[in-house]
């Protein structure tokens, strides 16, 4: 039986664990907590774990998800749960714990388990991991590896002339807990993603006064509270001061970043044949397989996305050539579609670091995996909705969450209220 190690059990790690299993090949998870869930996971705990190691939850008190649960269930296992359709995070992590328990996944997992390295051996992995509770290195051998550690593992931080030598106090949105830290403050929200429109309506109802920087081309047109401010981007800083591109200035007691995170892994030896450019992980055939050697798969990269749905569908990708129901393309056909693709995302107008972003293509992607290996595609009803609460989400932050949709059929969802 060929042996399958997957790194992390959340979203994608549990789904790579189901459907390598329903092709008869053993799943082993390594789990760095205690938990399932992975990002969906709350802790109030910050920095470092009993162990020595970083805590990766970006979970935050209060949390409802930003898209619709009608979007966020895996293909043939959905979230039922409420008749809202923003439900709170505790909600999704209930739902995980389901599947687990449906798919019998939990003898597969290993907790408090610390992948060390990866390398490959021949025509195998070695997997080296801190069994932490017994603090023992083992060695395993797999056939295959599936990285499924998730977005958030390393904040990434903006290279701004002039912050290390801010005397104010600076954090990243990874470490973000519950706005009691930014009462009475000046705080300037550094970047508008998903994040930081979240948590500057949330800042804004304790702080003193909110101004958030982005480098949108035209003023958002959410409406934020009265004492928030917009402005470009941050030109440079001083002891005491911010200084934008638009050649104003202001003063803030708190810089908040929010601008998001470096794909890392730092478990992968540099013989695995990956590396990482501004965010660009190369060379992944269909931003999945590992095109210098395919039997090492990322689930989960691409990002704006259906995350459990697009996750099973690069799972069932993956395991329809590891089974040799499909033959893989030669490293030569892998790289240069690779290359192709990139260029052509590139020539759209998108930058390396955006090089996995999908948003309104993601349905374009899930058809292209979907026809490359003949396997079912997504509903294309998904990628519909979650472009359209992604516009609500931009257009009316304060208000989007009361929406509640039905999904009518494969192509048509509804609004209800």
């Amino acid at each position: 039986m060929k042996q399958v190690c997957i790194v992390g059990a959340g979203t994608a790690g549990l789904c790579s664990a189901r459907r390598v299993l329903e092709n008869k090949m053993s799943a082993t998870i390594y789990e760095q907590t205690d938990q399932i869930g992975g990002t969906w996971v709350y802790t109030d705990r910050i920095g470092i774990d009993d162990y020595g190691l970083d805590i990766h939850s970006s979970m935050y008190q209060g949390l409802r998800t930003n898209l619709p649960k009608e979007v966020m269930g895996y293909p043939d296992y959905q979230i039922q749960a409420s008749d809202i359709s923003y439900v709170p995070s505790e909600v999704v992590r209930n739902f995980l714990e389901q599947f687990t328990h449906k798919y019998q996944l939990k003898d597969c997992i290993k907790f408090l388990h610390y992948v060390v390295n990866i390398i490959p051996k021949r025509d195998k992995w070695q997997v080296i991991v801190n069994d932490l509770k017994k603090q023992r290195i083992k060695f395993e051998l797999y056939d295959y590896v599936m990285v499924c550690n998730g977005h958030y593992h390393t904040p990434l931080y903006p290279t701004i002339k002039g912050a290390n030598t801010y005397k104010g106090y600076q954090l990243h949105s990874h470490d973000y807990k519950n706005s009691y830290r930014f009462k009475d403050e000046t705080v300037l929200i550094i970047g508008a993603g998903p994040s930081g429109m979240d948590l500057c309506h949330e800042i804004s109802k304790v702080a003193k006064k909110v101004t958030l920087s982005h480098h949108l081309p035209e003023s958002l047109k959410t409406l934020f509270r009265f004492n928030v401010d917009q402005k470009p981007d941050v030109k440079y800083m001083d002891e005491r001061r911010v200084y934008f591109m638009d050649g104003s200035k202001d003063e803030y007691s708190i810089i908040f970043y929010c601008t998001g995170y470096k794909y890392a892994f730092p478990f992968l030896s540099t013989d695995c044949g990956i590396h990482v450019d501004d965010n660009y992980v190369q060379p992944l055939y269909k931003h999945c397989l590992n095109a210098n050697n395919p039997s090492m798969a990322f689930i989960g990269i691409p990002y704006y996305v259906c995350a459990a749905q697009m996750c099973d569908l690069q799972a069932r990708f993956c395991m329809k050539f590891w089974t040799g129901q499909k033959t893989l393309p030669s490293q030569h056909e892998m790289l240069t579609d690779t290359k192709q693709q990139m260029n052509e995302r590139f020539a759209r107008g998108y930058k390396k670091r955006q090089a996995h972003m999908m948003g309104e293509e993601q349905g374009f992607y899930y058809t292209d995996l979907a026809k490359t290996a003949d396997i079912e595609d997504i509903k294309p009803v998904m990628a519909l909705l979650h472009n359209e609460s992604s516009r609500r989400f931009m257009d009316d932050l304060l208000h989007f969450r009361d929406d509640i949709f039905r999904i009518v059929d494969d192509k048509h969802f509804i609004k209800i209220n």
